[in-house]
């Protein structure tokens, strides 16, 4: 199971938009600047979004692993925002 959230989030960083665009808002004033200087992370947020979305819309639940890897996404979801909130701190100390 962690391979498949592990091989979605790798997979992810192979897709980098040309303009970043949230699935969900960012907390933070320079969320959004973070967001655009690292648009593989950027990309990684939407391309888990997009398969959490995909696998709650399933009429199936892949085996009994549907309700974890959508928990795991989630969970890496918030790791990487905060992986933005962190840059967007150290870059900006004075928002």
């Amino acid at each position: 199971m962690k391979k498949l959230v592990l091989s979605a989030v790798l997979l992810s960083f192979c897709f980098v938009p040309m303009s970043p665009v949230f699935a969900q808002p960012m907390e933070g004033g320079g969320m959004h600047e973070e967001a655009a200087m690292h648009p593989r992370i950027s990309a990684a947020i939407n391309n888990l979004q997009d398969a959490i979305d995909y696998m709650q819309a399933a009429p199936h639940n892949f085996g009994g692993h549907k309700a974890k890897a959508i928990m795991e996404c989630k969970r890496a979801i918030a790791e990487l925002k905060k992986c933005l909130a962190y840059r967007a701190h150290h870059d900006n100390p004075n928002p």
